[in-house]
C-alpha cells in the first residue's frame, strides 16, 4: 500500500491492488473480508483506514492513514508526487509536432487552445458560474483512427502549459464485483486532487474512449452490461460536477449515447486529411522527396496522418539498413502498398 501511494501517488485502494501480493484466491478474500468489516491488523494498528467517497466512508476502499506516514515516510518527500506521477504527462515533457487540418479545424483546435489559456479560462469558469451553469469543459474529438485526435490533446497540453492525465481505459474494468466503479470514481478523485494542488487545472484525457462512451445498454440484465452501464453513469455524474477540463478521444461516429453528447460542450470531427493536406503531411514526415512526389503520393492514396507517419517510420529504418541517405519512391510506394494490406478504402477513386 505505501508503495502505491509513493510510486504512483495512489492512496485509493480496492480489492484488485490485493491481487499482486497474495498467490492464492482465498488469500485476497481473506484480506479483503477482514479490511471491509474494519478489523484487519492494519486498521487496529491504525496504519490504514477506509477511503472517502462524497464525504462518507467506503467499505471496500481504503487509504494510508497520516499515521502511517509519518511512521513509514517520514524521510520521503511526497510533495513532488504529482510531477512523478506515470499516469501525469508534464506539458514541458511533451514534443512539439506540427499537425496539418483543414482551415475548419484548425480554427476549432487554435479556439480551443485560446480558451485554455491559464488567464483566458478562469474568466470562462467566473462567467459560467456567474450565470449557473457547470464550470467544467469537456470536448470530445472524433473521427478515423490515425487522424490526429490523440497527437491534437497532447500539443493543446504543451501549448496552454497544463499536464495531461492519460486514463489507462482498459484498466478500468476488474473482474472483482464493484471494483470496475471504484477504479472509475477513483480516476476523477485522482483528478481532483491533482486540480488542488496545481495552480493550472490538468487535462483529463480519455483516450480511445469509444467503449465508453457507447450507448448504454436498455434493460441489461447479465452482470457485463450491468458494469458497463454503471460505469458509464459514474462518468455521467461526475461530468456533471467536473470543475476542470476532459477531452475524450473515440472513432466512433454514430454510436455515441445521447447523454454524453449532451454534456460535450466542443465536438470537433478529425476527417481524413485531404488532398491538400495530405500533400503537406507527406512532405513534413519525409523532406527529402520532392513536393512534386509528396503530391502525387497525396492523390494516389487516401491515408491517414497516423498511416502516414507508419510509412515515413519504415523510411527511416531501412535507410539505417541499407546505409542509404536518399528516400526512394520505390521504397516508399512499396511500403504504401503494404499499409494497403487489408485496408481497400485508402486509394483514392476520382480525379484531383
Amino acid at each position: 500500500m505505501l508503495s502505491l501511494y509513493i510510486q504512483n501517488h495512489d492512496n485509493h485502494i480496492i480489492k484488485s491492488d490485493l491481487e499482486d501480493l497474495f498467490e492464492h484466491r482465498y488469500e485476497i478474500r481473506s484480506h479483503a473480508r477482514r479490511l471491509e468489516s474494519g478489523t484487519h491488523t492494519l486498521q487496529k494498528a491504525g496504519l490504514v483506514e477506509y477511503s472517502e467517497g462524497d464525504g462518507q466512508a467506503e467499505t471496500d476502499a481504503w487509504k494510508i492513514t497520516n499515521v502511517a506516514k509519518a511512521r513509514f515516510l517520514v524521510e520521503i518527500d511526497t510533495s513532488t508526487s504529482m510531477n512523478e506521477d506515470k499516469n501525469l504527462k508534464q506539458a514541458d515533457s511533451i514534443t512539439p509536432k506540427q499537425l496539418f487540418f483543414s482551415p475548419v479545424v484548425s480554427k476549432q483546435i487554435h479556439q480551443l487552445e485560446s480558451l485554455l489559456n491559464k488567464e483566458r479560462f478562469a474568466t470562462v469558469q467566473e462567467n459560467l458560474s456567474k450565470h449557473g451553469m457547470r464550470r467544467g469543459f469537456a470536448c470530445i474529438f472524433y473521427g478515423a483512427p490515425g487522424t490526429g485526435k490523440t497527437e491534437s490533446a497532447l500539443q493543446i497540453a504543451r501549448i496552454t502549459g497544463r499536464a495531461l492525465m492519460i486514463v489507462d481505459v482498459p484498466n478500468l474494468r476488474s473482474k472483482w464485483v464493484g471494483d470496475t466503479e471504484k477504479n472509475t470514481k477513483a480516476i476523477f478523485e485522482k483528478y481532483r486532487n491533482y486540480c488542488k494542488q496545481s495552480d493550472l487545472a490538468p487535462i483529463l484525457l480519455f483516450n480511445e474512449a469509444d467503449a465508453i462512451l457507447c450507448k448504454r445498454k436498455e434493460g441489461a440484465e447479465n452482470s457485463v452490461d450491468k458494469m458497463e452501464n454503471a460505469m458509464q453513469n459514474i462518468i455521467l455524474q461526475e461530468m456533471e460536477t467536473l470543475d476542470g477540463i476532459m477531452i475524450a478521444t473515440t472513432n466512433l461516429t454514430g454510436n455515441l449515447d445521447t447523454a454524453f453528447e449532451r454534456r460535450f460542450l466542443y465536438k470537433i470531427e478529425f476527417p481524413k486529411p485531404s488532398p491538400n493536406e495530405s500533400q503537406h503531411i507527406w512532405h513534413n514526415m519525409l523532406p527529402e522527396i520532392s513536393e512534386h512526389e509528396a503530391y502525387d503520393l497525396a492523390k494516389q492514396y487516401s491515408f491517414s496522418g497516423g498511416q502516414i507517419e507508419n510509412i515515413a517510420r519504415k523510411q527511416v529504418v531501412n535507410a539505417v539498413l541499407s546505409g542509404e541517405d536518399r528516400v526512394s519512391m520505390e521504397s516508399v510506394q512499396e511500403a504504401c502498398k503494404t499499409e494497403l494490406f487489408n485496408n481497400s478504402n485508402t486509394r483514392r477513386i476520382g480525379f484531383y
